[in-house]
């Protein structure tokens, strides 16, 4: 236990995702020798995320206007939704520029242990944006674990009555992995997913 600020600055370190007792005591070693300067920039960079940034008021993504980039583009397709449980996955999906249609952000996923149900995701918004016939397609992209399976399954039983084209994100073997070291539900999915060649 250290004393006074710099205790109080390791315990906040510590409360972020991913960062433990040591990685926290690290960070704040690092932020004391750091040049003041830096340590100002890093300070206000926090406070201007937290003053400037916002959800956008149509799909959930970040945003420092009222709407995000992707949705004020007139060149993206309104007739199709690609939906994600966080901003991050928005990121990730971009990076591939395989998707040129507007995304829905969930904010997380269902999962009755954490105490996250139906209710406390953005699905209502979603059902209002496909209320009036605009979207013709929508692609669950939630993660390949037990929560984002349980949401797709979820969202799947709302929306493939609707008379939607409702796909889910393929997922199986890593390119460039060997087929000795995949697990069962991923080599399984793999086979699911097989796709016909043709000449």
């Amino acid at each position: 236990m250290y004393e006074g600020a710099v205790q109080d600055l390791i315990d906040e370190l510590g409360r972020l995702p991913g960062v433990g007792p040591k990685s926290a005591q690290r960070i704040a070693f690092h932020v004391l020798a750091a040049d003041p300067q830096d340590v100002a920039r890093l300070a206000t960079a926090l406070t201007e995320v937290k003053a400037r940034v916002q959800f956008c008021e149509i799909c959930g993504n970040v945003a420092q206007e009222p709407q995000c980039r992707i949705c004020r583009d007139p060149r993206r397709s309104p007739a199709a939704i690609c939906v994600v449980e966080e901003p991050k996955d928005v990121v990730a999906i971009e990076r591939t520029r395989e998707f040129r249609g507007r995304y829905h952000v969930l904010g997380g996923a269902i999962s009755p242990i954490a105490g996250i149900g139906p209710d406390d995701l953005r699905i209502r918004e979603l059902m209002t944006r496909l209320a009036d016939g605009t979207v013709t397609e929508v692609i669950l992209a939630t993660d390949p674990n037990v929560e984002g399976e349980a949401t797709a399954a979820y969202l799947g039983r709302l929306l493939v009555p609707m008379g939607l084209t409702v796909s889910r994100l393929a997922s199986g073997l890593p390119v460039g992995g060997d087929l000795e070291y995949a697990d069962e539900v991923t080599l399984g999915r793999a086979f699911e997913g097989r796709r016909r060649l043709s000449a």
